[in-house]
């Protein structure tokens, strides 16, 4: 998970609970953002309104694929896994 913010405010205004659950931060990277530059499974728009508006942009890994686990649904119980 990546929590987006502006440089000049850091963390001032992300909610105390949001970092205790989001555990000791750690500084990945700068980076300038606009409009126009487009990121991996980020609505730039969107990340830019939140930031603006709340502080932060939250941005959770992508959900796992459950397509996998059901290749085999009816193995019989061995205790090997």
């Amino acid at each position: 998970m990546y929590l987006y913010v502006d440089k000049r405010e850091q963390l001032i205004r992300v909610p105390d609970v949001l970092i205790e659950m989001f555990g000791t931060p750690s500084h990945l990277m700068d980076m300038p953002i606009t409009g126009k530059r487009k990121l991996a499974r980020v609505d730039v728009e969107k990340m830019l309104a939140d930031i603006a508006e709340k502080g932060f942009y939250l941005q959770m890994p992508p959900p796992k694929e459950d397509y996998l686990l059901d290749l085999f649904p009816n193995r019989p119980e061995t205790g090997v896994r």
